[in-house]
């Protein structure tokens, strides 16, 4: 693995670059990629942001994200091809794994457990809250000034994956690096507003039809909730409106382990992971083919239902050392 100083000289020498993060873009993928094309475009590269899916409506404040291309592959000679926040190729999404393949400077930045070993140049930092703090240290190596429009991009993919400094991942040095950012004089409080509490009418209705499916284990240690297909075309909802409905399943005094099934496709469902204190939900999704975090992790498995669900379900009541009678 690189160091980020060989990262650092590495992005140095890159005159036509392209950034993606991963598929369904989140605060700290987006934020990253954005704070990272803004500054190299300063120290005069030309640069392209993209990525397989959307925008979330939540995060069209932030500033570039207008040039965010989406779909497929955009067309142009790059020289280098920087990847951030994904653990695993197939995390880029459809056509854009393939461009690891191309003649071009493949460099892998991520903050994942278990992080797929790719790129030509990679750097993980499975200690780091998010990928935004190890962009801010890298900005540091290459002795770049941070502007107002990539500090606030950093803020919010800190504090998208750190849970406004809730979760066990937060560190003296995630304070001390947002601490830099809000000196620069970054709009924090409307930028906390614009995430955390304008949701639109459609997050609503799906949070209201998601906490009907609220189920709980006989132990009282897990709980989960189920979005199927039906459920998010009768909100009116997509599914970027899903993204922190987990956390309402491990609300519940004594639940440890909080689950949601969200059905992205007939017979596809993507499993969401959240603990509090004691249980490794990274090694909990390993089980199903996924990963992530100590307290947060994901997965995406095909089948039935009524079976997945059983078995997941199952699986996290034995990690909790819970009992299912």
């Amino acid at each position: 693995m690189s160091k980020l100083a060989d990262v650092a000289r590495v992005i140095e020498r890159a005159q036509r670059v392209l950034i993606c993060g991963h598929v369904t873009p989140d605060g700290d993928s987006l934020g990253s990629t954005l704070a990272l094309g803004l500054t190299l475009e300063q120290l005069g590269k030309t640069v392209t942001l993209a990525g397989p899916d959307p925008v979330p409506e939540i995060y069209k404040f932030l500033p570039g994200v207008e040039r965010f291309v989406t779909g497929p592959p955009p067309d142009g000679k790059f020289d280098t091809f920087i990847v951030l926040d994904c653990s695993t190729p197939e995390r880029l999404g459809e056509g854009y794994r393939d461009l690891l393949h191309r003649d071009m400077v493949t460099v892998n930045i991520d903050h994942h457990i278990g992080s797929a070993d790719f790129g030509e140049y990679r750097y993980v930092d499975p200690h780091a809250a998010a990928v935004g703090e190890i962009v801010f240290d890298l900005f540091g190596l290459m002795g770049v000034k941070i502007s107002p429009e990539a500090a606030i991009c950093l803020y919010i993919a800190i504090i998208t994956d750190t849970g406004s400094f809730q979760y066990d991942n937060t560190t003296p040095g995630t304070h001390r690096r947002v601490a830099k950012l809000l000196e620069i004089g970054i709009p924090a409080t409307p930028a906390n507003i614009r995430v955390y509490e304008e949701k639109p009418r459609a997050f609503l209705r799906l949070l209201g039809a998601a906490l009907n499916t609220l189920s709980e284990s006989p132990c009282g240690r897990v709980c989960w909730m189920t979005i199927t297909r039906d459920i998010i075309l009768n909100a009116g909802a997509e599914d970027e409106h899903a993204e922190g409905l987990v956390n309402y399943t491990r609300r519940i005094k004594g639940v440890e382990v909080g689950l949601l099934f969200r059905e992205t496709a007939a017979g596809s469902y993507k499993i969401s992971f959240r603990s509090k204190y004691f249980v490794d939900v990274n090694k909990l999704a390993a089980i199903f083919g996924g990963g992530g975090h100590l307290r947060a992790a994901g997965c995406v498995i095909q089948g039935d239902l009524n079976k997945i669900r059983k078995e997941v379900v199952a699986a996290a009541i034995r990690a909790t050392g819970g009992n299912n009678h």
